[in-house]
């Protein structure tokens, strides 16, 4: 039978703690809570690795994307990358309708190849709709079929205010929209489990070669992330702008161990789009403190009654983290372990069998399951027969 619960509680020392004393380029010192200057009518700021929001502002408001769009054609290409439907190496064949794209473009023309690692660095560097359309039509044989697939993943997802039209951001359709809270949901399911983003996101400039029936020449690739140039811990992210949607930007940064994504909407012009973004991301650096534990320390077996074992491991499912942007002294997290004493005959593997929790001046911060390691049937008469036997050759 089932005897109570046992608890025993652990001091966790080793985790990180980031705290600015200052704010970089000599800006004055904030603290958790304050306005942020912004100028911008739709931001928020994200802690990457948690999802925890820092600030935000008008952040579930409906907003035309622009070239923003792209990064849910981004994330569903690493997403069919990672399934093994499709590789670097393709060749992607550009049709008389993905060549005839305008706005944003790298000029790609009708029945040119390029590989699929080209045109990745083509939508992620330069913003090609042309490229968009064509690495579409590679995956899902149409935009109109690819687009349903972003609408789906954005359901997936929980990103409630979010429709796409195009996989482009090129229409100005009120039936084309997002919000700063969905697109840094996107943002973050792109970089937090597709890092390899990041070679291309980086890339200030680049050439290609164009090979067509007219020849062959060279087509420099030119980001349109200027923050790469202004802000040194800036790794991406996209950047976006039409008559309607004014300048967008979802801007991702890393220093010191904190990854932040900023997504900034609406904003009257360029330099507004890449100064509300420095701002917050700056912010984000000067407030954030993450706790981790890795959970990497070894648990006590279980005691397992009227099994064919008679006792089963167990382990963490995971590490924890908790962001924090109040100043807290993360020292002072306390991890208590609960299991129960003995547990039932059968067990299964992957079930949960207790949790760990984390407390801050005695405030539950976050917690995370405990699972059993291996599975123990329930033990039949035959079982107690091998087991006295086994005891009596002993």
């Amino acid at each position: 039978m089932e005897c109570g619960i046992f608890m025993f509680r652990m001091k966790k020392k080793s985790f990180l703690a980031v705290g600015m004393a200052f704010l970089l380029f000599f800006w004055p010192a904030q603290t958790a809570g304050a306005e942020v200057a912004v100028s911008s009518p739709s931001v928020i700021l994200m802690e990457s690795s948690t999802g925890g929001i820092i600030y935000e502002l008008n952040s579930t408001e409906r907003r035309s994307p622009a070239s923003i769009t792209k990064i849910m054609t981004l994330l569903l290409t690493f997403e069919a990358l990672d399934a093994g439907k499709i590789s670097l190496t393709d060749q992607v064949t550009v049709s008389e309708y993905a060549s005839s794209m305008g706005g944003s473009q790298v000029y790609l023309a009708q029945g040119e190849v390029q590989t699929l690692d080209t045109m990745i660095k083509c939508i992620a560097v330069s913003s090609g709709n042309d490229a968009s359309v064509a690495v579409a039509e590679h995956i899902a044989g149409s935009e109109e079929a690819f687009v349903a697939l972003m609408n789906q993943r954005a359901e997936e997802l929980g990103m409630a205010d979010t429709h796409f039209e195009d996989c482009c951001g090129l229409s100005d359709s009120d039936s084309h929209y997002t919000s700063a809270r969905d697109v840094a949901v996107m943002s973050r399911e792109l970089t937090v489990n597709h890092p390899d983003i990041f070679n291309y996101t980086k890339i200030w400039m680049e050439d290609i070669t164009h090979e067509t029936r007219q020849g062959t020449s060279n087509f420099t690739l030119s980001s349109t992330n200027k923050l790469l140039k202004q802000y040194q811990w800036t790794t991406g992210l996209k950047t976006g702008s039409t008559s309607k949607a004014k300048y967008c930007f979802s801007a991702t940064a890393s220093k010191d161990g904190i990854d932040l994504i900023a997504v900034v909407m609406g904003a009257p012009d360029y330099k507004t789009r890449f100064g509300d973004a420095q701002a917050l991301l700056t912010y984000g650096f000067n407030v954030c403190d993450i706790y981790i534990d890795a959970n990497q320390d070894a648990l006590p077996p279980l005691p397992v009654e009227g099994g064919t074992a008679e006792n089963a491991a167990v382990r963490y499912q995971g590490e924890f983290r908790y962001l924090d942007i109040q100043g807290s002294d993360l020292t002072a997290v306390e991890k208590v372990l609960e299991l129960p004493e003995a547990v039932q005959a059968p067990v299964q593997e992957g079930a949960e069998a207790g949790r760990v929790r984390y407390l801050l001046n005695g405030v539950e911060i976050g917690s995370t399951p405990v699972l059993f390691a291996e599975s123990v049937e329930k033990a039949v008469y035959g079982d107690y027969l091998k087991r006295v036997f086994g005891l009596f050759l002993l």
